[in-house]
């Protein structure tokens, strides 16, 4: 039985530390284990453009723990407003990446894109630049199935973004569908994806039976265990495809707790630690070196980290909540609940 795993250095490539005094806790939890991360462009007001994403950068860097070496990699928040030569400046000023929101799909998205087919232009300039494009797969239409929205979004519009910018590399964030396992797997190398822990660990059944848990909802909300098992076969095949990607986004307890609760799971402070619960239990534990410190780092084109990450069986308890300097709280994803694996 394997006691002990060493790791090269994993990243995050995809995740929210959201803004201000948050960032004071935030930044820590993800700096802790991983040695970089994608950072969401989706503030108050979003991030349109390269200097504000320098000036994020910055607050990001002043929120680091004294001595690490932490990288956050910015992203722009694309808008039907957005020009091709936004792009260019912001790749200009160290932007690796431009995130695609329907508009509403998700936390702070209001401003976000309202039209997919006429950023065209746009994306024609981030193929030139070689940007990366995200994107939150999800049509916003009412009369469209919460649970049928990621499908509904690959077929009216991935597959025509696609086909248009054969040269463009695009990751399909948080994938929730067997659906969106099968578009990936069968595209070109030049289409990836990354799968959160909450949709590894979980389904809709863990959001709904026994009562509604808040904690647990996120968008794309949990589907149902057959998507869950997709998911997982495609992690323990080892494809280089699909790579980790938290999307830890932190709302304070009362904003979850509410009858409009907030859509997030902050799972920064357990992440690395749940994912190797999920490949231990699938069997493939010698797959999530690659999962988590490869893949990734390999389509975005950086070099892999260099140093290691230990991580022991040991098991632990997060915590029931996690105190912020303003004096509210956040619930950690996994509350209360025991891992099996510690960083060491």
């Amino acid at each position: 039985m394997t006691e002990e795993l060493s790791l090269l250095a994993p990243d995050d490539w995809h995740l929210h530390f959201r803004d201000g005094q948050m960032l004071q806790q935030t930044v820590p939890a993800t700096a802790r284990c991983f040695q970089r991360a994608v950072v969401m462009p989706n503030l108050v007001p979003p991030v349109t453009t390269g200097a504000m994403a320098q000036a994020y950068r910055a607050r990001i860097l002043a929120a680091r723990p004294e001595g690490s070496t932490f990288e956050p990699l910015m992203t722009l928040f694309l808008t039907n407003q957005t020009t091709p030569d936004d792009i260019v400046q912001a790749k200009a000023m160290g932007v690796v990446a431009a995130k695609l929101y329907p508009a509403g799909a998700t936390t702070n998205s209001s401003a976000a894109v309202q039209s997919v087919a006429a950023l065209q232009p746009v994306f024609e300039t981030m193929q030139a630049q070689g940007m990366l494009l995200l994107v939150h797969g999800e049509v916003t239409q009412a009369h469209i199935d919460i649970f049928d929205r990621e499908k509904a979004f690959i077929d009216t519009h991935l597959t025509q973004i696609v086909d248009r910018n054969p040269g463009l590399k695009v990751v399909l964030e948080h994938i929730t569908t067997s659906d969106a396992v099968d578009f990936v797997l069968q595209a070109s190398d030049r289409v990836a994806a990354t799968v959160t822990p909450q949709h590894l660990l979980l389904n809709r059944n863990d959001l709904l039976v026994g009562g509604i848990r808040p904690h647990n909802f996120c968008l794309p909300v949990l589907k149902r265990n057959t998507h869950q098992r997709a998911l997982q076969a495609a992690v323990a095949s080892g494809t280089a495809k699909i790579f980790l990607g938290t999307d830890s986004a932190p709302h304070e307890k009362a904003k979850k707790e509410n009858a409009c609760g907030c859509a997030g799971c902050y799972s920064a402070w357990s992440a690395i630690e749940l994912y190797a619960q999920v490949f231990e239990d699938l069997g493939a534990l010698d797959k999530l070196e690659a999962f988590a410190s490869h893949s990734g780092a390999d389509f975005y084109g950086l070099p892999r980290n260099r140093h290691s990450i230990r991580l022991v069986k040991d098991s632990w308890q997060v915590p029931d909540d996690i105190a912020l300097s303003n004096g509210e709280s956040l619930v950690p994803f996994f509350a209360g609940q025991a891992v099996r694996w510690r960083l060491a």
